[in-house]
């Protein structure tokens, strides 16, 4: 994603949405496994900060969809835009409330206003708390509902006041600072009005990443970050393991519901299963009456959305009756059902209600940035994701591609420097479902073709792992490019549409001819030595590129071997590697 200046903002608009977007992003990042760490309310999964990355990834991502291609659009567009990313990624109880927080910021707000002063910033978060809590069938206080109308209640007072005051008000920064200050001191009260939270002497995480965000929203509009770090355990409070902690799922109370959590104890007798899915083509009653069977079968149960697009969230022991009464709303889709294990709070996903094929023992997850390295790999035996150039996968989609492949054992080789935490935060939540994961970090895709070339899954899982490990970081790598804009480089300035020569990820030489530049490129890479030269070109290459590079090698090089691949709409001419 493209980084966002932290600029100071006066009112509430849509370059500052992106700009908290981005910073929300960043600081959940960095709070996730604290967050997770403090996860027992309902179900001590450990999994909250995950969830809430996951969501706001898709969130994040679907801004950056909406300034694609230089587009401008208003505050409501990319408010719009921002919850419907959220809406359509969500994770987990925290993930689906937090969309719909950011559903009723955007209903909040004038469709013609070009930008929110304080007012109407209050407004957003007024109504963000407002359908949150309608969202939830049996809402509770000490959760994230709390933290969200604190923040909003604080909001409105510091408006009020600064409208008061001499200046006449309109300080959006003075209104986000009291709503971050008013949801710190809510969130410290969550262990005193949630029994389960006051046992473990912890926090509600789901508020706890409410926080965050709020900070970061603080942050997008003042370019500065809140000084006072909100509590994650009062004084006094019970530390607590990891994969315990505070409030992935905002339901009612078991007691005052009626309702067995199991989460609450960690006894074990709560619902078996945790059933996710989006819903498409249902008006407003056939939800109404799916809201009422579902509460019937379990608990848990948060449904948000509208227009026709809703997610559903729910906790039950029939996981087959609860898509079924999906299917008679609308058209489930993206069905997500994960099995909590008794009172360890470990979760296995699912992909849907069939059975799962019988996991093999091993398997490689690749991302590559062409079909043609794709199919590649795939005939390899790897399991791949397609990542063309402006598009990286989110931690969801390569979580999900660790989970597709049904493996006990997998090895997760992302080929690119910029996925690196992406592929982190998607191998630590698959190791928190008992998937164990070996992530190798490559930084190109010639180094996963090396390490998938030496993949033996008949040895140890950790030979294996250290084999390709080997292999990739004995391959170096470069690319041709060309540049589509005006940028310093380390080898002078580029213009666009000049030819560039890149050295393990930083330009070496900036040219005219894709051909020269690959042969400079080349025997720059081969001067240091090696055994095998990788070529892999794109669409775009020059016809004969490829012939020409190979006989270099064979004229100059005599020991060295060449291997030529075709990637397809790869993002550069060519790609390099050398062993």
């Amino acid at each position: 994603m493209a980084q966002v200046p932290k600029v100071p903002e006066t009112f509430f608009d849509a370059p500052a949405v992106r700009a908290w977007c981005a910073l929300a992003l960043d600081a959940l990042g960095r709070a996730r496994e604290e967050i997770d760490a403090i996860n027992v309310y309902p179900v001590p999964d450990g999994d909250t900060g995950t969830n809430l990355y996951l969501t706001l990834e898709s969130a994040a991502a679907g801004v950056e969809q909406a300034f694609a291609d230089g587009a401008r659009p208003s505050l409501p567009e990319v408010m719009r835009a921002m919850a419907h990313g959220a809406l359509v990624g969500a994770r987990g109880n925290s993930g689906t409330i937090c969309a719909q927080l950011l559903r009723g910021m955007a209903e909040g707000l004038d469709d013609k206003a070009p930008h929110a002063d304080a007012d109407a910033l209050c407004a957003a978060l007024r109504r963000a708390a407002d359908s949150a809590w309608e969202a939830v069938a049996r809402p509770v206080e000490g959760t994230v509902l709390s933290v969200a109308s604190a923040a909003a209640v604080a909001a409105t007072a510091a408006s009020a006041a600064s409208a008061a005051s001499a200046d006449g008000g309109g300080d959006c920064g003075a209104v986000v600072r009291a709503a971050y200050e008013g949801a710190c001191e809510a969130l410290a009260r969550t262990p005193g009005q949630l029994e389960s939270l006051g046992r473990a002497g912890v926090v509600d995480a789901g508020g706890r990443g409410l926080v965050a965000v709020l900070g970061a929203l603080v942050e997008a509009l003042t370019g500065e970050r809140p000084s006072a770090s909100p509590v994650t355990r009062p004084a006094g409070g019970t530390p607590v393991g990891p994969a315990v902690g505070a409030n992935d799922a905002y339901g009612a109370d078991a007691c005052a519901a009626g309702h067995g959590h199991g989460g609450d104890d960690g006894d074990g007798d709560g619902p078996g299963y945790e059933v996710v899915y989006l819903l498409d083509g249902s008006d407003d009653e056939a939800v109404a009456r799916l809201r009422e069977r579902l509460d019937a079968l379990g608990d848990s149960l948060v449904v948000v959305g509208g227009d026709g697009l809703w997610n559903v969230h729910v906790h039950v022991d029939d996981a087959g009756a609860a898509v079924e009464a999906g299917i008679e709303a609308g058209r489930p889709h993206r069905i997500r059902i994960t099995h909590f294990a008794g009172d360890q709070g470990v979760r296995r996903g699912a992909p849907s209600l069939e059975s799962a094929p019988e996991p093999v023992r091993r398997a490689v997850v690749a991302v590559l940035p062409g079909e043609g390295l794709a199919a590649l790999c795939a005939e390899a035996g790897a399991a791949t994701v397609l990542a063309p150039p402006g598009r990286p996968p989110t931690a969801g989609e390569l979580l999900d591609a660790v989970r597709a492949a049904h493996a006990r054992e997998v090895v997760l080789l992302p080929n690119d420097d910029e996925l690196r935490r992406t592929a982190v935060t998607a191998a630590e939540q698959a190791r928190a479902e008992g998937i164990r994961v070996a992530l190798i970090p490559t930084r190109a895709a010639v180094q996963g073709i090396a390490a998938l070339a030496v993949h033996q899954p008949e040895r140890s899982f950790d030979e294996d792992v250290v084999s390709m490990t080997s292999a990739a970081g004995a391959t170096r790598f470069a690319e041709v490019a060309v540049a589509d804009r005006q940028a310093w480089t380390m080898a002078g300035i580029c213009q666009p549409g000049d030819v560039l020569g890149m050295v393990e990820g930083d330009v070496a030489l900036i040219g005219s001819d894709v051909t020269e530049v690959a042969l400079d490129v080349l025997e720059r890479m081969l001067s240091a030595g090696g055994e095998l030269v990788t070529l892999v070109l794109d669409d775009t290459a020059p016809a004969a590129l490829a012939a020409t590079l190979e006989s270099h090698v064979h004229d100059h090089h005599l020991a060295v071997d060449t291997v030529v691949h075709h990637g397809g709409a790869q993002g550069a001419p060519l790609l390099i590697g050398v062993e």
